[in-house]
């Protein structure tokens, strides 16, 4: 099968703040652009010792950009810190398509609030830019620690300009300096509040589209859903492993319960004297977790929801699909699940049956979900960049066809 990977050309490497640096990308072999949709991310592959590991970056451009992909990447890790500080200008990247299912909804009407913390406005940035060409009412906000490190800041300020009225943007810094309050960079100080989002945002059913470090979304979770926002209306993605927010939500607001009561945050206009005491979350302070080494050899996808048998060749037949009422085991743990299409994965279904596999990406690419099946056959709902060897499946993107056991 043929590497899904292709060879981009840096065309331009752009400063954005002290440490944030967008990579313009153009195919190296003069073809088209990938189709992506705003909010999709794009995996490199990264060199590293004893092989190479893939690292994921959203787009922050808009997706129909005639001429390169943009990432705009906050240097912290293994693969930004190659990003950084060895790539140039003219190098080669070897990258795969645009994936994942986080992405603006383009065929709904609703008024849309775009929440970003830190590095995470970078897939938002995308999906503001597809917004600007529709009549949709926006909400930007912004919120990091202070304009040293804000990137993109003129650039949303310049579509919110050029939208007569209909986007409004704003950025909450955490603990401005000098500068920024000579200058008037911010719009309110300390962390995103009740009151804050109360004063912005009219009175509607918006869409809510979430990305920062973990804590800050959990802080947002727990704040748009006592704001009345229901659960549905709010997308959300994590850099790194993550989960559902709402369970985390939950687990916070348990162990809040479980001591005395403290302030729970600095409202956005408080003093500056009281940012310094307590903050819910620290915007730029996003985690995440290396994925285990990758092989060295090229990776090949396999064809789309194609069967993987657990020891003997699947039969050369047309297979079944996945059905609801399918039995799932997880040997090692003792427990069987019965399999609805409303868990979406392997994973998902583990997880609601109290089990808690190890998983990062969430999307066929990290491998770190991967096990042994010992009996039974599952079929991927998307395609693996690594697909696992014979006897072993990734479960955050597979489903049963039929009975299966897992070795979890």
């Amino acid at each position: 099968m043929a590497d899904p990977f292709r060879r981009f050309r840096v065309a331009r490497k752009t400063p954005e703040s002290s440490v944030i640096t967008s990579f313009h990308l153009a195919p190296a072999d003069g073809g088209p652009l990938w189709t992506a949709r705003p909010g999709q991310y794009l995996t490199l592959r990264v060199p590293a010792e004893g092989g190479s590991l893939l690292r994921t970056y959203s787009l922050s451009c808009a997706v129909d950009a005639p001429d390169c992909h943009r990432i705009t990447v906050k240097r912290e890790s293994l693969g930004s810190v190659w990003l950084h500080d060895v790539v140039a200008e003219g190098d080669e990247i070897e990258i795969a398509a645009p994936r994942g299912g986080f992405h603006l909804d383009e065929d709904s009407t609703r008024p849309v609030l775009l929440l970003a913390g830190g590095v995470g406005l970078t897939p938002l940035l995308s999906m503001l830019h597809r917004l600007a060409a529709t009549d949709r009412r926006v909400f930007f906000v912004h919120a990091c620690e202070n304009g040293d490190v804000q990137a993109m800041r003129d650039e949303v300020a310049a579509i919110a300009a050029a939208s007569a009225g209909r986007i409004t943007a704003r950025h909450v810094y955490r603990t401005p300096t000098k500068a920024d309050r000579a200058k008037a960079r911010f719009d309110a100080e300390g962390v995103v509040d009740r009151g804050f989002l109360q004063s912005l945002l009219p009175q509607d059913d918006y869409e809510v589209y979430l990305c920062g470090p973990t804590p800050f979304m959990v802080a947002m979770w727990r704040l748009l859903t006592g704001l009345g926002i229901a659960p549905g209306r709010i997308a959300y993605e994590f850099f790194g492993k993550g989960g559902s927010l709402a369970a985390l939500a939950e687990a916070e607001a348990a162990a809040e319960a479980a001591v005395p009561p403290a302030p729970a945050h600095v409202p956005a206009h408080a003093p500056r004297a009281l940012a310094g005491l307590e903050h819910l979350t620290d915007p730029e302070a996003r985690a995440v977790p290396d994925a285990p080494p990758r092989r060295a050899t090229a990776a090949s996808p396999a064809a789309a929801a194609a069967p993987v048998a657990a020891a003997a060749p699947a039969s050369a037949t047309a297979a079944p699909v996945a059905a609801a009422g399918d039995e799932v085991i997880f040997a090692r743990s003792g427990v069987s699940a019965t399999w609805h299409d409303a868990a979406g994965s392997l994973l998902e279904l583990a997880e609601a049956a109290g089990l808690n596999p190890d998983f990062s990406c969430r999307e066929g690419i990290c491998n770190t979900c991967r096990c042994a099946i010992r009996e039974g056959v599952v079929e991927y709902t998307s395609e693996p960049l690594d697909p696992p060897p014979p006897g072993q499946v990734l479960i955050c993107c597979s489903r049963p066809v039929g009975r299966v056991v897992l070795d979890i």
